[in-house]
């Protein structure tokens, strides 16, 4: 059974970090590219970062650049998301995806974490 399951999420006042970490489990987890996404309420769903399978090459979102660091690690089956200087936009339900690669569909995801950036 392919379960991605996000975690990390919470409350932090702008200017604070959070760490979001991706579990998986029930599929090849290197052979995958992982993305993180984000939707806002009203919003659609956006891209935020993603690692590629092959050579850990990493894709931020330019609003995120020099704030957010995504990371992984094959043998724990993990994916990470260092989120620093926040920002009350960045507010959003996060989500880790499973794809082939990072520019095409993704095949497999989570469920979500919440993230609230406010004073």
């Amino acid at each position: 059974q392919v379960q991605l399951v996000e975690s990390g999420g919470g409350l932090v006042q702008p200017g604070g970090s959070l760490r979001l970490s991706c579990a998986a489990s029930g599929f090849r987890f290197r052979n995958y590219a992982i993305g993180w996404f984000r939707q806002a309420p009203g919003k659609e769903r956006e891209g935020v970062s993603c690692i590629s399978s092959s050579d850990s090459s990493t894709y931020l979102k330019d609003s995120v650049k020099g704030r957010f660091t995504i990371s992984r690690d094959n043998a724990k089956n993990r994916v990470y998301l260092q989120m620093n200087s926040l920002e009350p936009e960045d507010t959003a339900v996060y989500y880790c995806a499973a794809g082939t690669s990072c520019l095409r569909g993704y095949a497999y995801w989570g469920q979500g974490t919440q993230v609230t950036v406010s004073s």
